[in-house]
Formats: C-alpha cells, structure tokens, sequence
C-alpha cells in the first residue's frame, strides 16, 4: 500500500465538532477500504490567501494516510461531493512523519511566548522621549521675540 498525506479544507461556517466528525467519517470510509489513517490533526480555523467560495476562512485538517490507490481515489470522490469541504489535496510520500506537523510545531511555539500571538508589541521600543512643557522647571515661556510675531 501507498503513503499519502491529505489536508482538507471544510467551510468557516461549520462547528468543530461538525469537522471532527467528518474527519472520523473519512477515516472510516479508508479503513472500510483497506487502509489505515495513522494521524489526524486539527489546525484551526485560519485564514485563507483568497476568497474560495465566498469564505474567507478555513477549518484545516491533515490525514495521514496507509492504503491503496482506490481507497484514496475514493476519499477523493466523496470530499468532492460534500458540500462542507472547500478544497482538498492528496500527496503521496516516501515516508509518513509520525512527529507533529510543522503547523502544529509553529502554533505551540506561538502559544509559549508570554506576549501571546503578536509577541511584545511595545516592549521592545525605546521609550517615548518627552518634550520640555511650559512650567516645568528650567523651562521659559516663550516670547514675543521666539515666535516671529510682531507686537
């Protein structure tokens, strides 16, 4: 049997437990036709480059795959079909990492810094040099004679 990688794509209106389901549906539909799906993950709701058919946004989600050629044909057939899925891909590969994706590296990465997603926004600015006021010590009003106005 061959290795393949899928990722899909299922509309920005759907819940996550409506993607997880799919997900198991499409496991089952491989292991009904003699393969096996060794590792699932869920990326998360992201942001798509372009608009796909009206939706701006996507539920990702990776299979791995161990079966025949027909079983993917197959699984192919039915992401077409269903209403839900915006995009799909299939790629065969030599081997299948077992080791997180590198998504799901980048995203747990993300989630340690202590500024959260978008990092220390202000932390590394020098801080914001203030001007002399009128009053403060060891500062004049100005005159008649700095501003350029006659009298």
């Amino acid at each position: 049997m061959a290795l393949y990688e899928n990722v899909f794509i299922a509309r920005q209106d759907v819940a996550t437990t409506q993607v997880e389901a799919l997900t198991t549906q499409f496991s089952e539909l491989v292991a009904s036709l003699g393969g096996t799906v060794s590792k699932k993950e869920y990326w998360g709701l992201r942001s798509l480059t372009y608009r796909i058919k009206k939706n701006r946004k996507g539920h990702y989600t990776l299979l791995n795959i161990d079966a025949p050629a027909a079983a993917v044909k197959e699984l192919e057939r039915t992401m077409s079909i269903n209403e839900d899925i915006i995009r799909y891909m299939t790629v065969r590969v030599d081997e299948l990492e077992e080791a997180p994706s590198a998504i799901m590296v980048r995203s747990a990465e993300k989630s340690d810094r202590p500024g959260g997603d978008r990092g220390d926004r202000w932390g590394d600015r020098p801080p914001r040099r203030e001007r002399p006021r009128f009053g403060d010590e060891g500062v004049a009003a100005p005159s008649i004679a700095d501003t350029g106005e006659e009298a």
